[in-house]
Order: structure tokens, then C-alpha cells, then sequence
């Protein structure tokens, strides 16, 4: 069986066949694909342009892809494929319905990434409300020794404990953000599709209103869809405190990034937090990037070694289903 990798170098860090140091203390070896190489002729490309998918697809009787695009035209231009692996949970790239309509098994990774996302969130938010990379960089710079007090402060500094933080979407991610949050003595409250009665008793259920009203952190961790698009826009954050922090680790549509900017301007927002944009990678000129208030990394929250590693094991686990004819993380 031929298999392709369309975009392979995000997964690894590395291109393909490349050597690592043998004497890293992160080694990264086994998040090669030589597992892979047992189930098939492999290639891996560490990236794919749009107009290249075709062709190097075009033998191929399975594709794994992260972010290249297989919509319905590069599916019905692949005779031979029968299976796509999605190198990740969510698999908006991939057209299901034509996938469908060619018997096509298409496959994606569930929750590879739940605590590394988790933590990064409580990284961002506590560098609004500790700022030690601030601190830590003052003082490289010698601004402690010259100072004429034991310690000093230009930030404010804020204690998590009895602050209210406010979760959209209590999935996997968003539940384990929750009980991070209530290990720092916060109160939590979601909006969820779930129903009240089967919450954890710490957890309140909270309709939009209240939740942006009431929350002092409010983070995003639902999906994209027609209905969340953009449901961080001028009206609602004008539900929330001014002194409000806004995350996202979601997905950088739930915004409109001009009026988050805005917001944070005129001081209507105290800081937002994202590690995704609505544009990867963003324009220069996006209007979030110019904001001392917004704190934004590159869509690294899954990146954790940790992470990559059952990401590629999964990946390759669901291949070698395939293979055996008892597919698995279908979706």
C-alpha cells in the first residue's frame, strides 16, 4: 500500500529522514515514521501547497494530512485513495460527505492534545497575572540590583483564588481546564450543551449573558461552527468587566480580531490570551498583533513532545487498523 504524508514537519519538528541528537534529552526519534514504513511505501512531504496535493497523491491508497486541504475536488481527482488519516482531533479539512460518497474511511486523533492545551492555558493566563517573564527579564537586566527595596512591582499582580472563571464548551479540554481552575480556588462556571444536573456539584451552568457578565476569566473552548463564528464580537464584549481576560486556545474565528482589538484599547478588555488566529499564519498587519495587551503564540499549545508523541502513535495505530480491516477514530 502507498501511503502519502502531506505535511509531516509540524508533527516532528524536523524533515523526514533527518538525524537527531542522539544526546538531546528530548528525543525524538520514535515521532520519525518508521512504524509507518512497516504498513507500506511511505513518503513524507514536510509540506504540501494546494496545488500540489493532486499529484503527490495520485498513487496513493491512503493520505494522512494535518492542515492540507482534500476537499471534494482533490477526492474525486484520487482514484486509488481509500483512506485519510486527519493528523489531528479536529477534521474541517477533509470533505466527509465526498469521502462518504467514494467509501472512503476517514480517521482522525481524539484528545491527543487535552492536557498540553489545558496547561497552556493557565500558562497564558498566568503571565497576565504574574507576569514572571516581565520580572525575570528586569532583573537579567539588572533593574532588581539597582533597586533601593527588597523587591519591587510596575504590574499588576492578581491572586486566581475566589476569581470566577468562565468556560465555553466543556468538552474534554474545557473539563480539564475546569479542574485546573478549581485547584486555584476559582469558581467556575460553563456554558455547555450539557445538562445542569450532570455537571460536577462545583461547576454552574451559565447561559451566555452570565457567563460573559459575571466571569473575571472567560475562556474559549468550543467548536466552530455556524452558531460560535465570531461570538466574540463588539455586542458581547460589551457583556464583560473591563478587567476581564479573554483566552482562547480554540479556534481564532470565535472572534472578530478588529473588534477584540478595539476592546483592548479602549481599555474595555484587560488583556487577551490566544495561541490561534484567524489567519494562520496571521497577516503583519492584524490589528491583534500591534497590542500590548494581547498576548498571542503560534498554535504551539498541542506542540508538547508529550502531545506529538501519542499523536503520531494514534495515527499510525489507526493506519495499521485500516490495514486489518477493523478501523478505528472514525469520524
Amino acid at each position: 500500500m502507498k501511503i502519502v504524508v502531506l505535511d509531516g514537519y509540524t508533527a516532528t519538528g524536523r524533515s523526514y529522514g533527518s538525524k537527531g541528537n542522539k544526546d538531546s534529552t528530548e528525543k525524538q526519534d520514535h515521532l520519525l515514521w518508521e512504524e509507518l514504513e512497516q504498513l507500506g511505501d511511505v513518503t513524507v512531504y514536510d509540506r504540501t501547497k494546494p496545488d500540489e496535493t493532486v499529484a503527490r497523491a495520485a498513487d496513493a491508497e491512503a493520505v494522512l494530512t494535518n492542515k492540507v486541504i482534500l476537499g471534494r475536488k482533490e477526492i474525486f481527482q484520487l482514484p486509488r485513495l481509500r483512506y485519510i488519516g486527519v493528523l489531528a482531533t479536529g477534521y474541517n479539512v477533509v470533505d466527509i460527505e465526498a469521502a462518504h460518497e467514494r467509501d472512503i474511511i476517514v480517521t482522525n486523533v481524539p484528545a491527543y492534545s487535552t492536557d498540553s492545551v489545558a496547561q497552556t492555558v493557565f500558562a497564558h493566563l498566568l503571565t497576565v497575572t504574574n507576569r514572571t517573564e516581565h520580572y525575570a527579564i528586569e532583573s537579567r537586566n539588572g533593574r532588581w540590583s539597582a533597586s533601593p527595596d527588597f523587591c519591587y512591582w510596575d504590574t499588576e499582580l492578581t491572586e486566581l483564588a475566589g476569581k470566577t472563571f468562565g468556560i465555553v464548551g466543556l468538552g474534554n479540554i474545557g473539563s480539564r481546564v475546569a479542574q485546573i481552575a478549581l485547584a486555584f480556588g476559582m469558581k467556575v462556571k460553563a456554558l455547555t450543551s450539557k445538562a445542569a444536573d450532570t455537571l460536577p456539584s462545583n461547576i454552574q451552568k451559565a447561559d451566555l449573558q452570565e457567563l460573559f457578565s459575571s466571569s473575571d476569566v472567560i475562556s474559549l473552548h468550543c467548536p466552530l461552527t455556524d452558531k460560535t463564528r465570531h461570538m466574540i464580537n463588539a455586542e458581547t464584549l460589551k457583556m464583560m468587566k473591563p478587567s476581564a481576560i479573554l483566552i482562547n486556545t480554540g479556534r481564532g474565528l470565535l472572534i472578530n480580531d478588529a473588534d477584540v482589538a478595539a476592546a483592548l484599547r479602549g481599555k474595555h478588555l484587560r488583556a487577551y490570551l490566544a495561541d490561534v488566529m484567524t489567519e494562520e499564519p496571521p497577516k503583519a498587519s492584524n490589528p491583534l498583533l500591534s497590542q500590548p495587551n494581547a498576548f498571542i503564540t503560534p498554535h504551539i499549545a498541542w506542540a508538547t513532545h508529550e502531545a506529538r508523541t501519542r499523536l503520531i502513535r494514534t495515527a499510525i495505530a489507526n493506519v495499521r487498523a485500516f490495514v486489518e480491516h477493523c478501523p478505528q477514530n472514525v469520524v
